[in-house]
């Protein structure tokens, strides 16, 4: 029963989300529009949630405390990821959330810091510079 009311829950965030994003609008940039990537992932969200709604689990296992905790942990470190990235800035705030999650999936400090910090990085400069969309660099520390 679990499965179909998180598969209801998931295709109700994914149809609301698909809905949301067909007013985005950009005046430059890509000639589909800024609507068709969040479209396209609520799209596959809503049809993958249709599995868990027809095709539950037969028998489904409780989790375990330990991982409920790391679920609940993750969903934490990414809503802390979402409410830190304009203050912090992208590379600052990436790289805590990716460092964080990487502890949580078991890395050690200095791998999950030396993680956290390469993807920070390497995503900003992507982003900023290669694909030339504008993010924030650290409007707390410099604004």
């Amino acid at each position: 029963m679990i499965d179909r009311i998180v598969g209801a829950v998931v295709f109700m965030i994914s149809a609301s989300a698909f809905w949301v994003a067909r007013g985005y609008e950009a005046g430059f940039g890509d000639p589909l529009g800024p609507a068709v990537f969040p479209q396209m992932v609520a799209g596959a969200a809503a049809i993958l949630s249709l599995g868990l709604i027809l095709r539950p689990d037969p028998d489904p296992a409780a989790q375990s405390r330990p991982a409920m905790t790391r679920q609940i942990a993750t969903v934490a470190v990414l809503a802390g990821y979402v409410l830190l990235l304009e203050p912090l800035g992208f590379p600052l705030s990436t790289t805590l959330g990716t460092g964080c999650l990487a502890l949580l999936f078991g890395a050690r400090p200095l791998k999950a810091g030396i993680t956290g910090l390469a993807v920070g990085l390497s995503l900003f400069v992507i982003f900023d510079t290669v694909l030339g969309l504008p993010l924030p660099f650290a409007p707390a520390l410099f604004g």
